[in-house]
């Protein structure tokens, strides 16, 4: 059986192509680009299922899968997931944290796992080794981060994330920036990982999300990134409720 699942975020839109629950070939594009791509996949790949879950505003590419009559999957609040939910509001809950959790619970059964996706915002998701959802935290991402600075004061500068080393101690308005945002979030990380690392034993850390890669470098904690996990998710989801 071959499935594709869409990771439809805020910028970017994640797409997976899995035969027989193994994933073969992911793609990441700029929103603009999504329906192409879509097309492109849909015509080589013919997939037996499409799955859909969305985070960023997806109205657009939902009536083209419409007009085109393709049918289709989306992850909702209600959809049934294989673990335990104690999250107080799970209606509330972001869809794409309720999918990472579901790989969570299939590649890390009976494992305390912290999962951080560092995107538009970074969130922190946590299942005891018990496979129970507990909740986590949700905080600025690196773009928004600078995005922030910019809009909401009078002179500092829009800034893309600098793909150099960072020093602590900024020396210049763009260097000082870089450190704050990029510094900044790397200690928040590593500290909120220790603080796990406290209460719960033999704690097992993955890193997605866009700028996963580019912050795996920079933490002092052991971690697993893996920019695929939500893809994955998607995938068990489909799986689960076919059975």
């Amino acid at each position: 059986m071959t499935t594709l699942a869409i990771d439809f975020g805020n910028t970017r839109v994640k797409f997976g192509l899995f035969k027989d629950g193994a994933l073969e070939v992911s793609y990441s594009v700029l929103a603009g680009e999504a329906q192409d791509q879509l097309l492109e996949l849909q015509e080589s790949a013919n997939p037996h299922a499409i799955v859909f879950c969305a985070t960023g505003n997806s109205k657009d590419f939902v009536t083209f899968l419409k007009k085109r009559g393709l049918s289709y999957k989306v992850v909702e609040a209600a959809t049934p997931v294989p673990y335990t939910n104690l999250y107080k509001t799970p209606e509330t809950l972001g869809l794409d944290r309720k999918v990472l959790m579901v790989t969570a619970f299939k590649e890390c059964s009976g494992i305390n796992t912290l999962v951080i996706d560092a995107g538009t915002c970074v969130t922190y998701d946590f299942k005891n080794k018990e496979d129970t959802y507990l909740g986590g935290a949700i905080s600025p991402g690196l773009q928004m981060r600078f995005k922030a600075m910019h809009q909401f004061t009078a002179k500092l500068p829009d800034l893309e994330i600098s793909k150099d080393q960072v020093e602590l101690i900024g020396t210049d308005t763009y260097s000082a920036m870089q450190s704050g945002v990029i510094n900044g979030l790397v200690a928040e990380l590593d500290g909120l990982i220790d603080r796990y690392k406290l209460e719960y034993d033999e704690l097992k850390i993955i890193l997605t999300g866009g700028d996963g890669l580019f912050l795996s470098d920079r933490l002092k904690n052991g971690i697993f990134a893996d920019s695929n996990f939500l893809l994955k998710g998607l995938n068990y989801i489909v799986e689960f409720n076919r059975t």
